[in-house]
Parts: structure tokens; C-alpha cells; sequence
């Protein structure tokens, strides 16, 4: 089982269909992409790369992130996609921990040299250029056997030890996700397509994969991101367009909208369906969504473990606004997906009655293989067949699932997960900083925002700019405190555990 052969089967059908879009240039057909992805494939083995090497995607959004994806299994390769929002310093040991032999970057995220890779490539480049010739014969070249179990991406995430964890995703795993997609998200077809605003080393790019199986087109916006304007254009001209978002990407989609005049006439126009997920989506927000641009919406959660496999809550259920609990189900995340039982379990992982809460815990084909390099993490959380996913939650009598909390302190701002740790850990090192606690507090456009707790030390007085430069000299910027608060102690129980819980009840002391 090889996710290649998804392009392949497209590219021997039908090799003139448009497959990738830069904007709304075309960059390639299916059998131009197929014939760069072998060409790519063949350079990498000819210079030495083995089944199973790891290959990093550390780069902003781009046609050719799809092409080196594919020529990476082609080969046999693992890739490992990195969230272009990392600081290189952090992306280092994401290469050391994965043992990455090959880099491909742009730019503006890379502008240096990694350490620990044996070549880096800027995509834009003539070397890429070079790399990514056609094959002359690319069905000469043939794709890299693989079992199911064999991991295909290797995506890090974080843990509360504030040092990131690789989930292995196997050609299993990812064909679970892909065929998932179809039944209970959205149908696809091959006039379809799939636009990447969100990055797409995170859940935007694995939905690459369902729609590669329908042979739909896929379109990176000219700037990489997130416009609204743009994403309404580039809908108009190349028909309706399916996406993920987070949930602050889906306000700024409807704050366009409503500040446009655009009703769900218009977004019909524009885009198909809206998939959303990775953060708190408030009722109210998704009630003006679905008002100002019409049923194009449809939630998923999941995690990296479990990639965009748990539950869904259908565009069907967002509508039934006659069904007498309609409010308690817009605020759920759904049912379990087709592939995966989800339970609500005690700290024994014994199952909990309706209505109670406990952790969300989830078993199928979608969940990983495990840990890259860290059985310890991987017993802890693979339990007996179950993910054990550190949510907290609670189902009803139908089956619908409600997060309430995170066992483990996990901020997700604008859909990017921050973990307090790790940001702990940096300004424990600023000076004049004696302790510091950190915790994510509400926020109406990026659902949390990071709060720091500070500790000066004894006639210190830290100011704001100063903690600032110290978090960007040493970690991304979305995930240095948007807050600072002095305090003169954190408070702590008998055995010297910080009670975040108590400084969550002191958001509303005055900041730096």
C-alpha cells in the first residue's frame, strides 16, 4: 500500500485534467505532476536516499509542497511536515530528533541553512527547478512497495514535557483519513477543488488526500494564506472551493462577508464546504456563520494522533434547527466517525455513563502507529487498541460528543497548539524573571490567547518589550504571551504544583 498510486491512477486516466493551481494560473496536470513526482523520485534514489529516510517540508504554502509530497512516497520516503510558523531553532531539533536527511524549503521561512541536513533545497530555486524535471518515462519508475504500517508522515506535536513528540502516520492511517472524508464530510468529485489556506503541514494539507483520490483540482492562493478577498475570487473564478479552516479563519471569511454585502447566494458561489476544527468554535459564531454565508459548514475534531478522525458534526445537523436539543448539538463536536468507536472514559480507562464527563479516548484505523523514538509516550497513550487523547468530554443519549476541558494545559490559538511549557521554559531564562506559569485565556478572534504569570525577581521589573524580544530571539511568535502579569508569588499546593487553575481566576489583573 502506497499513497502514490492515488496519483498515479489519476495521471493514467485522465493526464490532461488540471491538478494544481497557483492562484488561479494553472502549475500542472495530473500527468505533468505525476511525471515531476517520479523525476524527483528518481534523483532522490540516485543520490542515495533509502526507503524510509526522512524527508522535512519546512516552507509557506505551495503547488510544489504536493509534488515533492508525492515524490517523497514515490520513493519510499517518510516526510516530515513542519508548521512554517516554527523558529528554525525549533525546526533543528525536529531534524535531529527525525533524522532528516533531506530538506525542502522557501526562503522566507529558511533563509539560513538547517543544521543537521544533508542538503537543503529552496523550492523555488533552479536546483529545485533541476529535481523536479519530468521523467522522460515516468511509468518506468516504479513507486516504492510499502506495507500498510509503514509510516508515510511523521508530524510533531507537542506534549506537556514542552519538547514535541513525532506521530508516526502510516499509508494506513492516511487511507483511513481519505476514505473517511467521503462519508462522513463531504462527497468529492473530480470538478471539485480544494483550496490550502491554512498551512498545509497541519490538517489542510492530509485533506490533500481525499480529494487526490477524487482526482479534484488543488489550488495554493497567490499569497500563501489567508485572504478573504482573495479566497472569495479565486472561488468565483475556479468554482466553489472546499477548505479547512480554524475557527478564527472562518470569522475572518465571515467578517468579509458581511462587511462585502456578500450573502449565501454569493458564498455559495465561492465556496462549497468549509471544514472546521482545531479550536473552541463558540454557538454564536457559527450561528452568524451559517446566517451570513449559508450551509456550507461542516466540524471535524480530531487530533495528530488521530489525523482529523474522531468525530463530525455534518452541515445536516448544523441546519436541524427544529430538533429540540439543536443548540446542545451545535455546540458538540459531533459523532464518531465511520472508522473509529469514541468513548468517554474514568482514569482506568473504564467507560463513563451518558453525561458524565471523562477523557475521550478513540480506536480505528486512523489512529497511529505510535511515537517516533519514544515508547515511553507511546505506552502512555496507546493503550489496549485506545488513543488516549488527554481531552476531556462528555456524550449524550445520540452519541454526540461535547469537549469541556484539556487534561493537559494545551492552548490552540488560531488553531495552532501551544503548549505552556514550552513558552515557561524560554522566559524562565529572561532576565529578571524568578518564576513564570503560563495559561491561555478566552479570546472572541483566536479562541485563546497566551497568558504569562511572572515572578521578577527581587528589584527586577521586566517590561513587556524586553520578555518579547527575549520569546522571538528563541521561539515562534505566535506562541510568545499576547500578555504579561507581575505577581509577587504563583500560587501552589502542598506539593509545589502551580494552580492553574487560581491564576485562570486572575486573568483580569492589570497587564505590563
Amino acid at each position: 500500500m502506497n499513497l502514490v498510486h492515488l496519483l498515479l491512477r489519476h495521471a493514467r486516466l485522465s493526464p490532461h485534467r488540471p491538478a494544481l493551481f497557483h492562484g488561479s494560473a494553472p502549475f500542472a496536470t495530473y500527468g505533468e505532476w505525476a511525471a515531476r513526482s517520479a523525476g524527483l523520485a528518481q534523483r532522490m534514489r540516485a543520490a542515495g536516499l533509502q526507503p524510509g529516510d526522512r524527508v522535512l517540508l519546512f516552507l509557506r504554502n505551495h503547488p510544489r509542497y504536493l509534488e515533492v509530497l508525492c515524490a517523497a512516497w514515490w520513493a519510499g520516503l517518510v516526510v516530515v511536515p513542519v508548521n512554517a510558523k516554527l523558529h528554525p531553532k525549533e525546526t533543528e531539533w525536529i531534524v535531529d530528533n527525525a533524522q532528516a536527511r533531506w530538506g525542502f524549503v522557501t526562503t522566507d521561512v529558511a533563509p539560513e541553512a538547517l543544521v543537521g541536513l544533508e542538503r537543503q533545497i529552496d523550492i523555488e530555486s533552479p536546483e529545485a527547478d533541476a529535481l523536479l524535471a519530468p521523467a522522460t518515462d515516468p511509468w518506468s519508475v516504479a513507486p516504492c512497495e510499502r506495507a500498510p504500517d509503514d509510516v508515510a508522515w511523521l508530524f510533531y506535536t507537542s506534549g506537556t514535557t514542552g519538547r514535541p513528540k513525532g506521530v508516526m502516520l502510516t499509508h494506513r492511517n492516511l487511507m483511513a483519513m481519505g476514505l473517511t472524508y467521503f462519508v462522513d464530510v463531504d462527497p468529492v468529485a473530480a470538478q471539485d477543488a480544494i483550496v490550502y489556506a491554512a498551512p498545509m503541514s497541519h490538517g489542510a494539507g492530509l485533506y490533500a488526500i481525499p480529494h487526490l483520490m477524487a482526482g479534484a483540482r488543488h489550488v495554493v492562493p497567490a499569497s500563501g494564506g489567508v485572504e478573504p478577498a482573495e479566497l472569495f475570487e479565486l472561488g468565483w473564478r475556479l468554482g466553489p472551493l472546499s477548505t479547512f479552516a480554524a475557527p478564527t479563519i472562518v470569522k475572518r471569511l465571515v467578517d468579509h462577508a458581511a462587511q462585502a454585502g456578500l450573502g449565501p447566494e454569493q458564498s455559495a458561489r465561492a465556496f462549497k464546504t468549509i471544514v472546521y476544527g482545531g479550536a473552541p468554535m463558540y454557538v454564536a459564531d457559527i450561528q452568524r456563520a451559517l446566517q451570513v454565508m449559508g450551509l456550507r459548514f461542516v466540524q471535524i475534531y480530531g487530533q495528530g494522533e488521530t489525523p482529523m478522525v474522531a468525530t463530525a458534526l455534518s452541515r445536516q445537523q448544523l441546519a436541524d434547527t427544529a430538533h429540540p436539543r439543536h443548540l446542545e448539538r451545535i455546540s458538540s463536536v459531533g459523532v464518531a466517525q465511520t472508522p473509529v468507536q469514541v468513548r468517554v472514559t474514568d482514569g482506568q480507562g473504564h467507560g463513563l455513563p451518558v453525561g458524565t464527563v471523562g477523557e475521550i479516548v478513540v480506536r480505528g484505523d486512523s489512529v497511529m502507529r505510535g511515537y517516533w523514538r519514544n515508547p515511553e509516550a507511546t505506552e502512555a497513550t496507546l493503550r489496549d487498541g485506545w488513543l488516549f487523547t488527554g481531552d476531556m468530554g462528555s456524550l449524550d443519549e445520540d452519541g454526540f460528543l461535547t469537549l469541556k476541558d484539556r487534561s493537559k494545559d494545551l492552548i490552540i490559538s488560531g488553531g495552532s497548539n501551544i503548549y505552556p511549557r514550552e513558552v515557561e521554559e524560554v522566559l524562565l531564562t529572561a532576565p529578571g524573571v524568578a518564576e513564570v506559569a503560563v495559561v491561555g485565556a478566552p479570546d472572541p478572534e483566536w479562541g485563546e490567547v497566551v497568558v504569562a504569570f511572572v515572578v521578577p525577581q527581587p528589584g527586577a521589573h521586566p517590561s513587556r518589550e524586553a520578555l518579547d524580544q527575549h520569546c522571538l530571539a528563541q521561539m515562534a511568535r505566535f506562541k510568545r504571551p499576547k500578555r504579561y502579569l507581575l505577581v509577587d508569588a504563583l500560587p501552589k499546593n502542598n506539593y509545589g504544583k502551580v494552580l492553574k487553575t487560581a491564576l485562570r481566576e486572575r486573568l483580569d489583573t492589570p497587564a505590563l
